[in-house]
């Protein structure tokens, strides 16, 4: 988020690099950046024969190369995007004699999506150099609720812990989406408001009371009839409830009370550290954790690897998803 202020506010300032090679995992920050550009480095009289977006599967790099060597018309300069970049990946390299001499009057800004330029090669060291290299990093599952919180603060909102925690399992980390929610719930909640797990509920359609983040803590905390009650629904309700998603996020859970057993430092402040979550949900493991000791923990890994097999119909005589999880909490549990 820094790092993307910083350039928003180089190009207000009207430091304007001649090249934007945007990069890497997450798509966020790259569309992000390159629509701040198209809406705002030209006037809308100055768009109409200056600014010009281009798709890597439609065009080649010289046709790239020839769009941001032309002149601005009327204007001081021109911009040229080309977004889904890394469709030309196997030829980007020949975008060097550009980049070591660009057009000064052309901004060009390259959308290069899921992929990275090679660091050791001279193009990315020539875009460093003439111009701005931006990678843009995915997320841990770990990391998306701080920024989370850290968008809504920015526009005056707040958010309960559990609330931020049911956006990210029914969302995964995939930020697009992410922000599109909140922005719908910015639309719908006064302004200054806490977002609270009845928000997400009513306004996005995840049930505050049955999801995956609540099963982990009836499992936690040995509550069976409300872990079978939420298998129940989830086995209702399968379009929303991913069995393969359910076991996924078990084993994450597992394997960090696993890595929780092995610490010998339990304070807070390491175990938060060790485990990658968030201060909130300590309380949480160290329940868990006396629930289950380290050889259990072991065991219900071995069940959820066994569930994910039959799952996908290996050595299982047509289970279904109810059944499945039945058998799953019935030997967590026990």
């Amino acid at each position: 988020m820094k790092r993307i202020n910083e350039i928003v506010s180089d190009i207000k300032s009207g430091n304007i690099k001649p090249i934007y090679f945007l990069m890497g995992e997450e798509p966020y920050y790259i569309d992000k950046i390159s629509d701040y550009i198209e809406q705002n480095v030209l006037s809308e009289e100055e768009k109409e024969f200056n600014q010009v977006v281009l798709y890597g599967r439609d065009v080649t790099i010289d046709d790239i190369v020839s769009n941001a060597k032309r002149y601005p018309m009327m204007a001081d300069r021109q911009v040229v995007i080309v977004k889904e970049a890394q469709d030309l990946s196997r030829t980007i390299e020949n975008l060097l004699s550009y980049v070591e001499n660009p057009q000064p009057t052309t901004v060009l800004v390259i959308c290069y999506k899921y992929k990275l330029l090679d660091k050791r090669k001279k193009l990315s060291k020539s875009i460093s150099k003439n111009g701005l290299l931006f990678e843009s990093k995915k997320l841990y599952d770990n990391q998306v609720g701080d920024w989370i919180r850290r968008v809504l603060a920015g526009k005056g909102f707040q958010i309960e812990p559990k609330a931020a925690i049911m956006l990210v399992e029914f969302l995964g980390t995939d930020l697009s989406k992410i922000a599109n929610e909140l922005e719908k719930l910015m639309s719908i909640l006064p302004k200054e408001s806490t977002i609270r797990p009845v928000d997400v509920e009513v306004n996005i359609g995840i049930s505050k009371d049955f999801n995956n983040f609540e099963l982990q803590n009836a499992i936690g905390e040995k509550k069976l009839v409300k872990a079978n009650q939420i298998i129940n629904y989830f086995a209702d309700n399968p379009k929303n409830n991913s069995l393969v998603l359910t076991i996924t996020l078990l084993n994450k859970y597992f394997t960090k009370l696993l890595i929780y057993h092995g610490l010998t430092n339990k304070s807070k402040g390491n175990v938060v550290k060790a485990l990658g979550i968030s201060a909130y949900f300590y309380d949480d493991y160290v329940i868990a954790a006396r629930n289950y000791p380290m050889r259990k923990v072991s065991q219900i890994i071995s069940y959820l690897r066994d569930t994910d097999v039959k799952s996908k119909g290996v050595g299982a005589n047509a289970a279904d998803t109810r059944d499945l999880l039945k058998e799953l909490i019935f030997k967590i549990m026990h």
